[in-house]
C-alpha cells in the first residue's frame, strides 16, 4: 500500500473527500516527522514504535574500487513492530 492508496481507503471507510483524507494523512505524517526531528519517540500500541537511531562514524570500503572511506556519523529513523502485528502477520 502506497500514501495515495493509503488516502483512498480512509476517504472510502469515512465517507470522506479525497481531499479531506488527504489533509489528514499529510497531517499525520507531518506530526510523526516533526517528533522524530525534536528526538520524540513516536509509539502506536499494537502497531509499533519510530525512534532516531544514532550511528557513529567508521571507516568503511568503496565496493569497486576496495579503496577506504570515512563514513560520517548519522542519524536514522528506526521502526520496531509491535507485538500485536507481528502475532496478526505471522499467523
Amino acid at each position: 500500500m502506497n500514501k495515495s492508496e493509503l488516502i483512498e481507503a480512509l476517504a472510502a471507510k469515512k465517507g470522506l473527500s479525497y481531499k479531506k483524507a488527504e489533509e489528514i494523512i499529510n497531517s499525520i505524517f507531518e506530526s510523526m516527522t516533526n517528533a522524530l526531528l525534536t528526538g520524540d519517540r513516536i509509539e502506536i500500541r499494537g502497531f509499533g514504535s519510530f525512534v532516531v537511531k544514532s550511528y557513529q562514524s567508521y571507516m568503511g570500503r568503496n565496493p569497486k574500487t576496495g579503496e577506504s572511506i570515512a563514513v560520517k556519523s548519522k542519524k536514522l529513523p528506526f521502526f520496531k513492530v509491535g507485538k500485536e502485528l507481528k502475532e496478526k502477520v505471522s499467523g
